[in-house]
């Protein structure tokens, strides 16, 4: 995923293990952009999803997934992801979907 982000890009990228990492992760403010995978061991995608909502934490949130189906892109959705993005993701496709949704200007 990392080097799927665009070079010019000025971020400090933090990565987690499991969904309990990635919302200790977001909880200490490493978390302003997250990528998030729904497969993971511990607590998956919708469950830090949930706990993001529950707890409103400051996390824009842009799924990650090589489940494509439908009712998975729904329910990130209602969860509050910004955006699905299918896997393999590439660094044309990135560059699009972070400027679409104005977290990389001048792209």
């Amino acid at each position: 995923m990392k080097r799927a982000l665009p070079p010019e890009w000025d971020i400090e990228v933090s990565f987690a293990g499991d969904g309990v990492e990635g919302l200790e992760q977001i909880r200490q403010g490493n978390g302003e952009v997250v990528f998030l995978d729904l497969t993971m061991p511990n607590l998956d995608g919708y469950g830090v999803l949930e706990v993001i909502r529950k707890e409103d934490l400051p996390a824009m949130v842009l799924v990650v997934s090589g489940d494509i189906q439908p009712d998975a892109q729904e329910r990130v959705r209602k969860l509050g992801a910004m955006a699905f993005i299918k896997k393999p993701i590439d660094a044309d496709k990135a560059r699009t979907v972070l400027a679409e949704y104005g977290i990389l200007t001048g792209a």
